[in-house]
């Protein structure tokens, strides 16, 4: 499948608080060290009081504009991929819409599908950009990421997004989006209830035949259908809910560590659940070279995988510097401690 469109402007945003792995650890009387390792991951980043999935996703959005140079005016679609709106029945892309100052005459919708919602917002805007039906698309995918206190998730779940301007005309393309394959099934390996607060999950029935399973078959699959190689590729991004599963993957496929290590955010940030992968995407871009090939595989749990074949062109060069990096967001940070945490994350009052 080869696509007539690329990114023409991308742009992320973390929110500046973090809290360390060992501060909640210790709340619990866990070993913090041993966490560290298991999961692979050093701290997390939350938002602030006044922060949420639709703030995170107009942030992006002002990044990835800047980045594409482009009139908000001109976008006919915006999907922003979260599991954690703002609202229950109330669009949160109308909202970053107004905030951009996109005009009227669009289309928009919010997505949900666990941590790959925002890679299926890329897919979408693909098709309709693709297909003529308008000349750029906002694809987003935020979120302020939920876990109950004391359960495993309470590590990993963190706050951040990234914003994806698609668009049809060769000259404005930082990278080509060669090809993207799914592989989706019916996987109950992590669900949250209506009116639950927190979600749930199968423990370690979340690894093999959920996780494994879908982002190994998708990478495969996309690496069938291009007749591509691993060995091809400069830069790998696979989900991150932790450290720990992407490095297995990785291992499986014989992929270097060093092909992993620029898009690899999460043992810095966390898993930002909707933004994981395609911050790992916005963070190699921060350094890619024209030429250079991508492979990202997202995942979403219930479950399905999105893989995408980038090639980055000679337009980065002048666009990236246009806005501020992910490696900006990732250093800009102030520490909390737990009590500050749970209050922000109203799991106290």
């Amino acid at each position: 499948m080869e696509s007539k469109t690329g990114i023409v402007g991308y742009g992320a945003y973390i929110p500046r608080l973090r809290i360390k792995v060992e501060t909640i650890a210790d709340v619990w009387g866990k070993d913090g060290a041993a966490i560290k390792a298991g999961m692979k991951l050093v701290e997390k980043s939350l938002p602030n009081i006044d922060e949420d999935t639709i703030t995170i996703a107009v942030h992006a959005a002002h990044n990835a504009l800047h980045r594409a140079g482009i009139d908000p005016a001109k976008i006919g679609a915006i999907y922003v991929g979260s599991e954690s709106h703002p609202y229950a029945v109330k669009p949160s892309s109308t909202v970053v819409a107004e905030a951009i100052q996109m005009s009227n005459d669009y289309t928009a919708a919010d997505l949900e599908f666990a941590c790959k919602a925002g890679s299926a917002a890329v897919q979408l805007c693909m098709g309709l950009v693709g297909a003529g039906m308008m000349e750029y698309g906002l694809a987003i995918g935020a979120d302020t990421a939920q876990g109950a206190p004391g359960d495993a998730l309470e590590y990993s779940a963190a706050a951040g997004g990234a914003a994806f301007i698609i668009g049809a005309k060769k000259e404005e393309m930082i990278a080509t989006i060669d090809c993207t394959y799914s592989f989706s099934s019916d996987t109950p390996d992590f669900w949250r209830r209506k009116l639950a607060k927190y979600p749930s999950h199968g423990g370690r029935f979340t690894g093999k035949p959920a996780y494994f399973r879908h982002v190994e078959s998708a990478t495969k699959g996309i690496l069938e259908r291009t007749g591509m190689k691993i060995e091809d590729f400069d830069y790998v991004v696979f989900h991150m809910p932790n450290g720990k599963f992407p490095s297995v993957v990785a291992k499986k496929f014989g992929i270097p560590p060093e092909k992993m290590e620029a898009g690899f955010v999460v043992s810095k940030i966390g898993n930002t659940y909707s933004g994981s992968s395609i911050l790992g995407l916005t963070a190699v871009l921060d350094i890619a070279k024209p030429g250079q090939k991508i492979l990202m595989t997202s995942y979403g749990s219930g479950a399905g995988s999105d893989s995408f074949v980038f090639t980055v062109t000679d337009a980065i060069e002048k666009k990236r510097n246009l806005a501020r990096t992910t490696e900006e967001y990732i250093k800009d940070k102030v520490y909390v401690p737990y009590t500050t945490y749970a209050k922000y994350r109203e799991k106290i009052c």
